[in-house]
């Protein structure tokens, strides 16, 4: 791996940029706020725990960097609305916004599933999103314009071949929607919205992941040994800063309404 301190376009890549990041605590979303606050930005690292939110936003303090940690649960609009306006109020303006916080929730046939494990899920990933973008578009709108990028996934979007995986593809497909309908609604003010689509990363995700009786859901699917097909291995969630940081920057000034795969090729064996 690569160390991300050697990544990317140098220091002042995101320069001024004011980044709001959920789900910041780990993972991707970890690696990104360490990605833009190394390429310059000012980062707002938002989680719904506050150890690990107050740990990065540490450590990008310590290395010179500006952040501020903030605790926030994505389908909680009080706190969303609250973490924004204190982003706002640390660092002057909002010009970044990284809708990433997403669990995948149960996993298991439809018809076992309750009503309260969908929720789990759909309030996460789909309508956290919807809240984080609402939220900020009058900070965005103020500082000129911006870059959103949304994190869903191949599982809804280009891939629909996973047991019990009904309610989290759901969601990741309705972020792939919200995102491009976003685009179009915002672009008058020179908002840009993107989705990224990750395939299999590197990160503690299966931590808040619960599987039950899948066997009478799964599909006997043979992948070869290589598999994803390009490089044969998950990615390390730097690798996907990387492309969140394009994004985020003015190099993407010409992108929007994009969803952008991120899979080494996995989809190009299992649609």
């Amino acid at each position: 791996m690569i160390d991300q301190n050697s990544r990317g376009q140098g220091s002042n890549r995101l320069l001024g940029k004011v980044a709001f990041i959920t789900g910041a605590g780990s993972g991707i979303g970890e690696a990104t706020a360490r990605a833009c606050a190394h390429q310059g930005a000012a980062v707002a690292v938002v989680d719904v725990r506050r150890e690990p939110a107050e740990r990065v936003a540490g450590e990008i303090s310590a290395a010179g960097g500006k952040a501020v940690a903030l605790v926030a649960d994505v389908r909680d609009e009080t706190a969303v609305k609250a973490a924004v306006d204190a982003t706002v109020h640390s660092f002057g303006s909002l010009t970044t916004v990284f809708a990433n916080a997403g669990i995948n929730g149960m996993q298991c046939p439809i018809e076992e599933m309750t009503i309260e494990e969908w929720h789990a899920t759909i309030d996460t990933n789909l309508t956290g999103t919807f809240l984080t973008v609402k939220h900020s578009i009058p900070h965005l709108r103020a500082a000129g314009g911006g870059s959103i990028i949304i994190t869903a996934s191949v599982n809804g979007t280009k891939t629909f071949s996973l047991p019990g995986y009904s309610c989290y593809s759901t969601s990741k497909g309705g972020q792939a929607i919200f995102g491009r309908m976003a685009a179009g609604e915002l672009g008058r003010w020179d908002i840009r919205v993107n989705t990224i689509c990750p395939g299999a990363i590197r990160t503690n995700i299966g931590e808040r992941t619960y599987r039950r009786n899948l066997e009478a859901v799964r599909w006997d699917i043979k992948m070869p040994d290589r598999n994803p097909p390009h490089l044969g291995r998950s990615a390390d969630p730097s690798e996907v800063a990387d492309l969140v940081t394009f994004l985020a920057s003015d190099e993407s000034i010409y992108i929007t309404g994009a969803e952008i795969l991120i899979d080494a090729g996995a989809t190009i064996l299992r649609g």
